[in-house]
């Protein structure tokens, strides 16, 4: 039995108990002789009150509706989810507006046994009133059982909860695990078909410049790969720790930025770019996890340079202090991301298709996807701007 299944009992039989409660109260309240009026008053309210907390303290939206569909009880995420007009003593089927959210309960009337459905709904269809109609799909469970009641037909209790968080999280572990899939058959076809051209013409292992041509195809698709899996596990390790759990500590940005432009030295003389360190204060200090704020900055200015490899590119790596904390930009002078791309740049395994060369082995498309759960692990916020051919910017707002 799970909490919300035990909470759930634990509320009926509250309410049950209440319901036996107050119908004595009513019995006396209507013959005063029998009864000190303004103490029984008192107790009913002191009744109700005990009904509304318990009934409030249940996170999913729960109603209560007699044997003629009229809701009697509700508690307040009900309201927040079908209001803001008054629920009690309007019909179920009125509250819950679409046909799919009230089958369950018209299956539990007309049976008079318990039913449940999973139910997914368009945005626009969705009982939460205001819901953005771009915000996608919602998925709801309701369950609908009957209450018997001491006198009379049995009243329906009636359970809506939202798993829309889930079910999203869901689609995007499969979003993500069909992508690395298909990132990985690629590279994974490429050297197999070497490997096979070799096996079936064993004769080109004596051309020597084919033989090294191919194997050094095969050895960049490797390292591809190798890639792709370090950046899904990289993710995966941001994702599975909490914030709390990131080896915090203070340390100089100036040196972390040095090491990377070190690291990449190779690729930025190669294509003649210059890297600037415009710092507003030499000694300032990031309090952070160095590990991966290491590779948000590496994977900012590598990314910057990788999409720009006409000579002449010009990074920045701009600091400056605001009134809430710290703001971190790096900035180039490149061909820029077009305004269709730019809302998507942080999703996982997008890529901004740019075709520099035919030739030349994509990246894994996970690099920003890897920055920006850095950055929100730590706290922050990033953003991009961009006006292609001029400027494009990523700018990380960080709290003091």
């Amino acid at each position: 039995m799970n909490f919300h299944t035990l909470i759930l009992g634990l509320a009926i039989l509250c309410l049950l108990g209440w319901g036996l409660r107050q119908r004595r109260l009513i019995r006396r309240l209507l013959h005063p002789q029998n009864s000190q009026h303004a103490q029984d008053l008192r107790v009913l309210a002191s009744a109700r009150s005990e009904r509304d907390s318990l009934l409030n303290a249940f996170p999913d939206a729960f109603l209560i509706a007699d044997a003629q569909g009229v809701i009697q009880h509700c508690n307040q995420a009900a309201i927040e989810l079908l209001g803001p007009a008054r629920l009690t003593g309007r019909a179920v089927l009125e509250t819950l507006r679409d046909a799919r959210l009230a089958a369950p309960y018209l299956e539990c009337r007309d049976t008079g046994k318990p039913a449940v459905a999973q139910i997914l709904l368009p945005a626009e269809a969705a009982p939460t009133r205001g819901q953005d109609p771009s915000g996608g799909d919602s998925v709801w469970v309701v369950d609908a059982a009957p209450i018997a009641q001491a006198e009379g037909p049995p009243h329906i209790r009636i359970l809506l909860r939202d798993l829309s968080a889930e079910h999203q999280l869901e689609q995007i572990r499969k979003d993500f695990v069909a992508n690395a899939s298909h990132e990985l058959r690629t590279p994974i076809t490429l050297v197999d078909g070497y490997l096979e051209t070799f096996l079936e013409a064993p004769e080109l292992l004596d051309d020597r410049p084919t033989a090294l041509r191919f194997l050094g195809i095969m050895r960049k698709h490797t390292g591809r790969i190798t890639r792709i899996i370090e950046d899904m596990l990289l993710i995966s390790r941001i994702e599975s720790r909490a914030a709390a759990t990131l080896r915090m500590e203070d340390f100089l940005l100036v040196e972390c930025v040095q090491d990377i432009i070190e690291r990449l030295e190779s690729l930025i003389q190669a294509q003649q770019a210059s890297v600037r360190i415009d710092l507003h204060d030499p000694a300032v200090t990031l309090h952070g996890d160095r590990f991966y704020w290491t590779q948000i900055l590496f994977n900012l200015i590598e990314n910057a340079l990788k999409q720009n490899p006409k000579p002449g590119l010009q990074v920045t790596i701009h600091s400056e202090t605001t009134d809430t904390g710290l703001r971190v930009e790096i900035i180039d002078n490149g061909i820029g991301i077009p305004a269709a791309d730019l809302p998507f740049i942080f999703k996982r395994f997008y890529r901004v298709e740019k075709h520099h060369s035919q030739n030349e082995i994509k990246g894994t498309g996970l690099g920003l996807s890897i920055v920006k759960r850095a950055v929100e692990a730590h706290g922050g916020a990033i953003t991009c701007q961009s006006a292609p051919g001029l400027r494009t910017s990523f700018l990380i707002s960080l709290p003091r």
